[in-house]
């Protein structure tokens, strides 16, 4: 059933796009989304809603992913009631947002999040602020369900689940488009990207997530006006990252961040680093620790955002640890330093907090430390707080350099020894006796020859 409703117009400074809007309703049998799949919560939302009196629907991204047969964890309802009139329904409600004000119904550890439909017209208000490239600052300009599917940003975020008679309601040809399995813009792309330019990064993560393409007519400016992305929040960019890398996709978003000339914009010294590594050996290990990151989340194990970033920053870290050794810097001075660097020119563009950064500096430092034999220098290591993380890093840089295939096997093995069984391995005496460890005089010690530290290798 098709039935043409008014559209009001997407502003964007002195241009006027109005997308064409037609409702279409997909009847309970012509879809497969079933209340069994929806939140209980969320469906308590929805019908004290309507007991009130006011429209709530199911909305976004738990729709479209009920939709392919996924198994969404946030559900999302929107309705014409303002956040003032949620608060006064839910006694478990607070309001959240300035930018965007937000209703939040906290049911324990869940949260449904309600958004009042919103319109796309500056009203004089104040409340729809507009920065003059385009980007919004406020919208808080509320309007019918209408209005609110054609400022949503991807045609697939723009359906509607209705509980009164649990049909899915369409008013952009989403349905079309998650059938398709297509990634579209609604509205002119270049514009919607210069409206909130973090929308560039959304349509990489949502196709990877869903295996998803992106329109063609989506993709196309997206090369063009990557640079915009350095005008987002550098808080909002590590968000983003997280999402784009934590969420079980990690490889399928890297490949996506590529093609489309994202990584040099996101990390720049990274992408520096990979285009003049000639072998690919740093790809290779880049590649293969995004999968081991959605291998564990697909185990739903954890991942740690510092252990994320080492690897997505190791390329810039092993090209400024060259650099500075080829000046003649003593290398531990260089290692200190080019972590240091690469850290601190990253945080110009994605705020990296303190609690990742410093460990992932640590895992990068103590690379150089597992080509050690002296026993007290091996104890240390493996009690230090970040060696596992370290070691796991060590197996990682196998992928890009056999080199290391040594270093792998003494520590391995060293994990499952015991203090005696060590020591018998390094070639030293056991604790206790006269000439135990580096106090033993030379003609007792065994000397072995040690490998010039560094944590890059020349392969790398």
């Amino acid at each position: 059933m098709l039935r043409p409703v008014a559209a009001t117009p997407l502003m964007h400074g002195t241009a006027t796009i109005t997308p064409q809007a037609a409702l279409r309703i997909i009847p309970r049998d012509q879809h497969p989304i079933s209340r069994k799949d929806i939140s209980p919560n969320a469906l308590r939302v929805l019908y004290r809603l309507r007991d009130a009196g006011f429209a709530g629907y199911l909305v976004g991204g738990a729709v479209r992913d009920l939709l392919v047969g996924g198994h969404p964890k946030d559900f999302d309802v929107a309705t014409d009631a303002t956040p003032e009139q949620v608060k006064q329904l839910f006694r478990n409600c607070r309001l959240i947002g300035r930018r965007f004000r937000l209703a939040h119904v906290v049911f324990g550890r869940e949260i449904i999040e309600v958004a009042t439909f919103r319109a796309n017209i500056d009203d004089g208000s104040g409340d729809r602020e507009q920065h003059e490239g385009g980007r919004l600052l406020r919208d808080n300009v509320y309007g019918t369900i209408e209005d609110d599917a054609v400022r949503r940003d991807f045609s697939a975020n723009a359906l509607y689940y209705a509980i009164e008679d649990f049909s899915v309601r369409d008013y952009v040809g989403g349905f079309e488009d998650v059938q398709a399995r297509s990634m579209k813009l609604i509205g002119d792309p270049e514009q919607r990207y210069r409206e909130d330019p973090v929308r560039m990064l959304r349509a990489v993560r949502l196709a990877a997530k869903l295996g998803f393409g992106i329109d063609p007519a989506t993709a196309a400016p997206i090369a063009g006006l990557a640079p915009l992305l350095a005008e987002a929040a550098p808080a909002r960019l590590f968000e983003e990252i997280l999402k784009l890398f934590l969420s079980g996709h990690a490889v399928a978003s890297f490949e996506g961040l590529e093609r489309f000339g994202l990584v040099q914009v996101l990390f720049p010294e990274t992408a520096a680093a990979l285009a003049s590594n000639r072998s690919g050996a740093l790809r290779r290990m880049l590649i293969q620790g995004l999968q081991g990151t959605d291998q564990r989340v697909a185990n739903d194990e954890p991942v740690s955002p510092a252990f994320l970033f080492a690897l997505l920053l190791w390329p810039a870290y092993c090209r400024a640890l060259i650099g500075l050794q080829a000046q003649g810097v003593h290398v531990e001075e260089a290692q200190r330093r080019a972590a240091d660097r690469v850290t601190l020119h990253q945080l110009s563009t994605v705020a990296l907090p303190r609690r990742f950064s410093l460990p992932m500096q640590e895992i990068w430092l103590l690379q150089s430390r597992f080509s050690s034999r002296q026993r007290k220098r091996v104890m240390r290591l493996l009690a230090h707080p970040r060696f596992r993380a370290a070691f796991d890093f060590l197996v990682l840089r196998l992928a890009a350099s056999p080199d290391h295939a040594e270093d792998v096997a003494f520590w391995q093995q060293a994990q499952t020894q015991s203090g005696e069984e060590l020591a018998a391995a390094l070639g030293v005496a056991v604790p206790g006796d006269s000439y135990a460890d580096e106090d033993a005089p030379p003609s007792k010690r065994r000397r072995r020859r040690r490998r010039r530290s560094g944590a890059a290798s020349a392969s790398e």
